[in-house]
């Protein structure tokens, strides 16, 4: 019998379908039918919250296709699964790609094909869904038309694959069992990381228990991706912690929700981390001592009892934001030399 999770994930491939191929007629009849009439869309710096699926079309789905008038969705991973509060969950990750043919959030166009990684997570009632949460890696399309106007990765910015085993799109029927046992692995691990500095270095950590010596950890544009716990440690956590000592004690001002399937687990919270930026300061951004929320969407694959792969994608804008540093006022001061408007050479269907 065919469990709601896997029923959850079934409903959302007409909307995956239809952004693939981006028949608009598609796309708004899928969101009509699969949105309760005020859902919450939870969206990333600048969108904001959003709520009904026109709002959601009209002022994040509109303006990127205008932007990329043959853009096409390619998701790599979909898996679904309970969280601990009882709420049934999808989550999705992949990428956008298209010709960047017009400014996209005053982003400058290049002309080439560009590619946007999406995390995007949606929670399920009745058949219905009555919010998602997303985050696009509008980062990574500054990046690669030379508009990023912040301090440059510490981690590699590489395209981001799916996953190395290659069924985050099909793998047998959800196991109960292994999801849950995949769940507790990765809260497991997060408890452990929290122990450290506070009670004590690395070790406390653990992190060889739960970590594969090959995984890779792909971060956000503007972060990076890191290769095997040193790389992660180097590139990621040690910035991050120097910057950010106090993470992991507000637990009583952020929810959680974790679910797992099969070899996946995901967790998402708006915001699921607080922390002040002091010491080092983080992201060349100068310690205000500035508390701030972080919203951060993630994916871990385990194989063979630890975590091989993990995506990350934090919304980093809103970050800066908080921070005071209006990025996109950045971006437009660094390039205003640039000539505005779309490339001279016809595009997709536009």
């Amino acid at each position: 019998m065919t469990s709601i999770h896997d029923a959850n994930r079934d409903l959302l491939t007409p909307l995956r379908a239809a952004l693939y191929d981006w028949d608009t007629a598609a796309v708004r009849q899928a969101l009509d039918a699969l949105f309760i009439p005020d859902a919450v869309f939870h969206c990333c710096h600048p969108f904001g919250d959003q709520t009904g699926s026109e709002a959601f079309f009209q002022n994040v789905l509109a303006p990127l296709r205008e932007a990329w008038p043959d853009a096409e969705r390619r998701d790599w991973l979909v898996m679904a699964g309970k969280d601990e509060h009882g709420g049934d969950w999808v989550g999705c990750g992949g990428h956008y790609v298209g010709t960047f043919a017009g400014s996209f959030l005053d982003i400058p166009p290049s002309g080439h094909l560009a590619h946007m990684r999406f995390h995007e997570y949606y929670r399920f009632l009745d058949g219905k869904i009555d919010e998602m949460q997303m985050i696009w890696d509008l980062p990574e399309v500054m990046m690669q038309v030379g508009a990023w106007p912040m301090a440059p990765s510490l981690g590699a910015e590489v395209f981001i694959p799916g996953p190395a085993s290659g069924d985050g799109l099909s793998r047998p029927a959800r196991d109960d069992t292994q999801s849950d046992a995949s769940r507790d692995l990765v809260v497991d691990m997060l408890n452990h990381m929290k122990r450290h500095p506070s009670e004590g270095g690395p070790e406390v950590m653990e992190m060889e228990r739960f970590w594969h010596e090959s995984m890779n950890w792909y971060g956000p544009a503007g972060i990076g991706t890191c290769r095997g716990i040193r790389g992660f440690r180097n590139w990621h956590q040690i910035p991050f912690l120097s910057g950010m000592p106090d993470r992991g004690q507000y637990l009583d001002e952020i929810t959680y929700h974790f679910f797992g399937d099969g070899p996946y687990v995901a967790v998402t919270g708006w915001p699921d981390m607080v922390q002040t930026v002091t010491h080092d300061g983080w992201m060349g951004i100068a310690p205000t001592g500035a508390k701030i929320t972080m919203r951060s969407l993630d994916f871990w694959r385990i194989a063979d009892g630890r975590i091989r792969e993990n995506w990350v994608m934090v919304d980093l804008l809103d970050a800066y934001r908080q921070l005071g540093v209006d990025v996109f006022r950045r971006l437009r001061e660094f390039n205003k030399a640039r000539v505005p408007g779309r490339v001279p050479f016809p595009v997709g269907d536009i």
